[in-house]
């Protein structure tokens, strides 16, 4: 049976997922990544219980993806007016325990060189510095045009490529994302040894200014400050050797206590990037092109969910593929959706436009009232970590304690989103 090529634009984080479960359907995915490596930059993520749970589809994946469970959540106060613990959580913990499946911190660049790694494993094909110029869709067929001046042909094409996403422009027109008015900076450190033994996470809050960290493996820490500030384009990029400096040695930051101090002193690369979301998009596709991940609905990082929604698309989005463009050989119920196609049973070639429209439009049902109120939701967290002036200081730290003496509130705003 012919191959049925599929597009898939952009080979970050979600790409080589998306990529690999069609490959599982007997689909022939080709991933274009405007890179010519793996980009090391970045800082630590947070692969929460959703997330996790859509990358156990892939056999064998998570047991290469290293990093370290997180088990608490801590809380502080640096404001010299209210010192101190604001309260914890053992939550993640407990989540663990119970479920097998807590909340993995782990390096970005660590967690995409495993992902595409599982990709290439599953044959899927990779090709690298290959950036989207444009795409055209006639005959049931779309057609793929970048940079280098290579062209594809493909049965549909899918448009992973993040918060400055070629796709969406190609689809939608230019646009420009919101700069939520917080910038971070951030890397990874060795972690503290107060930390040792005790897989902890942890909110500092100071006047103007919040962090975070979360152990990405054994004995270190990724970590991220967000201030108010001119808006500073995300990029990925590495700070220059003087503002690094500057930073570790002389930022406020540098002298905060509980470890948050001797986090920033002694960090490694450090990335600054303005964070940025972008208006609910009424439709993630048009005609035979379909938008997931950050390229539909970027977000802010304040609930930790922007990687964990992208796969939630992913293992979605493949699902629908095969409740409605099944092999010919297919029984009416849908096999596990962990287990591998065989060669026998693979989707009928170039699935017919009005196939795909219902797949996508019920991705899009599905996900984007979802993905919306996550996103909304992630931009107010931001507006309540970073607060200035000694009065709205207070203010936060005690709607803190409360909160995180509330068990319903607390599964209501830190939990997962079921």
């Amino acid at each position: 049976m012919a191959q049925v090529k599929v597009g898939i634009i952009g080979g970050g984080i979600v790409g080589p997922v998306i990529a690999t479960l069609l490959k599982q359907q007997g689909y022939e995915p080709i991933i274009f990544e405007r890179n010519d490596s793996v980009p090391e930059g970045g800082i630590g993520i947070g692969i929460q219980t959703n997330g996790l749970a859509v990358l156990q589809r892939i056999p064998g994946l998570i047991d290469t993806l290293g990093g370290r469970y997180l088990d608490y959540f801590n809380f502080y106060s640096v404001l010299p007016e209210d010192p101190g613990l604001l309260g914890a959580l053992d939550a993640p913990k407990k989540r663990r325990e119970a479920t097998g499946a807590g909340t993995l911190g782990v390096r970005r660049s660590a967690l995409q060189h495993a992902l595409v790694a599982a990709a290439a494993r599953a044959g899927v094909d990779v090709r690298w510095g290959h950036h989207l110029t444009a795409l055209a869709q006639y005959n049931g067929e779309v057609v793929l045009t970048f940079a280098n001046g290579a062209r594809e042909t493909v049965a549909f094409a899918v448009g992973c490529d993040g918060l400055h996403s070629d796709t969406r422009k190609a689809l939608f027109g230019e646009e420009r994302a919101d700069y939520t008015g917080l910038c971070q900076i951030g890397g990874y450190a060795p972690m503290p040894a107060s930390f040792e033994g005790k897989s902890m996470a942890m909110n500092v809050f100071g006047d103007g200014a919040h962090m975070i960290t979360v152990p990405v493996g054994a004995d270190t820490v990724g970590w991220a400050v967000t201030t108010r500030e001119a808006e500073a384009k995300e990029t990925w990029r590495a700070m220059d050797a003087a503002a690094a400096d500057a930073f570790k040695n002389n930022s406020p930051m540098a002298q905060w206590g509980y470890g948050a101090g001797e986090i920033v002193r002694n960090a490694q690369t450090l990335t600054k990037y303005g964070l940025y979301d972008r208006p609910e998009l009424p439709t993630w596709h048009a005609g035979r092109v379909v938008l997931i991940g950050d390229a539909a609905h970027p977000t802010s990082p304040h609930l930790g969910q922007g990687a964990n929604q992208a796969f939630e698309d992913a293992a979605l989005l493949a699902d629908l593929l095969a409740q409605h463009n099944p092999p010919p050989t297919a029984s009416p119920s849908l096999s596990t959706p962990s287990t591998p196609s065989s060669p026998s049973s693979a989707p009928p070639p170039n699935p017919p436009t009005p196939t795909l429209e219902a797949a996508f439009a019920a991705l899009e049902g599905a996900r984007i009232p979802r993905t919306a109120a996550l996103v909304k939701k992630a931009r107010e967290q931001g507006e309540t970590r970073v607060v200035h002036g000694v009065p709205a200081c207070l203010a936060r730290n005690q709607w803190y304690r409360e909160l995180l003496g509330d068990e319903a509130a607390l599964r209501a705003r830190f939990a997962p989103p079921a």
